[in-house]
């Protein structure tokens, strides 16, 4: 691309959050400057939207998308497939509407694909109407493995396995030599964490799960979070560190860490790694 005056100008590249809490919703005025809503990311690359995971964040992300009157066409990649990252999915009002176009990607667990999962969380005695009942939207689905590099518009994607109980995927994104890892529920000394940090090379973002300090983890805050397929902010370090990543995103925060002990916590973390932002609802990060 070229700008006015012949020089070269790179394709527009935003990341927004609409959802950043782990496990499940926390929603109310002590968790409200960092937002209680599952997780959901958004990435613009180009006039291409990406979106990554349908936690509850997705409704307001839907009903934004509504807004603008504008027909939806969205790329949706899902990590995997917990209540915390589908919940939003039966709420995502553009779904509804015939002129819009949705493609999914994910990985087939236990036997099933991405659509049979997916259409599964909407049966009774779990949900009053099902997904073919009540979806509207052109739909595609699409299985996909871990290695695999996915082509959308500009963006290149790429995919690694994370170490979660179920299976997960992480992501890569990448366009004009810009870059964001999305590695939510990944715990920390699966025994292949050289892997994740060549996967991270040299990224812009690495938006990483930071769910428990270590005291939190080990159980001397607690019960141990051992084996639950989740991180520390101190692993979050390391990875970052590891990996060279540029800027380090704190995401799935603990759904009991209300807003003033993620200050702490972010305080807390930049002794360490001054480049870290705590992931917050409605923040927009420009590439």
């Amino acid at each position: 691309m070229k700008g006015a005056k012949g020089t070269s100008s790179k394709t527009h590249f935003h990341v927004r959050f609409w959802g950043v809490r782990g496990s499940i919703p926390s929603p109310g005025p002590h968790t409200r400057r960092y937002g209680g809503n599952t997780p959901c990311v958004e990435m613009l690359v180009g006039d291409k939207l990406l979106v990554f995971d349908l936690g509850t964040g997705a409704r307001p992300l839907g009903d934004a998308l509504l807004a603008s009157g504008q027909p939806v066409s969205a790329s949706v990649f899902l990590s995997h497939y917990h209540y915390d990252h589908l919940q939003g999915l039966p709420f995502f009002t553009p779904i509804f509407v015939p002129q819009n176009a949705f493609t999914f990607y994910g990985a087939a667990r236990n036997g099933q694909s991405v659509k049979q999962i997916l259409a599964g969380q909407m049966t009774q005695p779990y949900f009053p109407v099902t997904a073919e009942g009540v979806f509207r939207a052109r739909l595609e689905y699409h299985d996909i493995q871990a290695g695999e590099q996915i082509t959308v518009g500009p963006a290149q994607v790429r995919t690694l396995e994370l170490n979660h109980p179920g299976g997960n995927l992480g992501y890569r994104v990448e366009c004009d030599g810009r870059s964001v890892v999305y590695a939510t529920d990944i715990e920390h000394g699966g025994g292949d964490e050289e892997r994740f940090f060549e996967f991270a090379r040299g990224t812009d973002l690495l938006i990483y799960d930071s769910m428990y300090t270590e005291d939190e983890y080990c159980g001397r805050h607690g019960p141990p979070r051992t084996g639950w397929g989740h991180s520390t902010w101190q692993a979050a370090v390391r990875a970052a560190n590891e990996s060279q990543a540029k800027t380090l995103v704190l995401f799935h925060h603990d759904p009991t860490r209300d807003d003033a002990a993620m200050d702490r916590l972010v305080r807390q973390v930049r002794k360490h790694r001054p480049e870290v932002i705590a992931a917050k609802e409605d923040m927009i990060l420009k590439l």
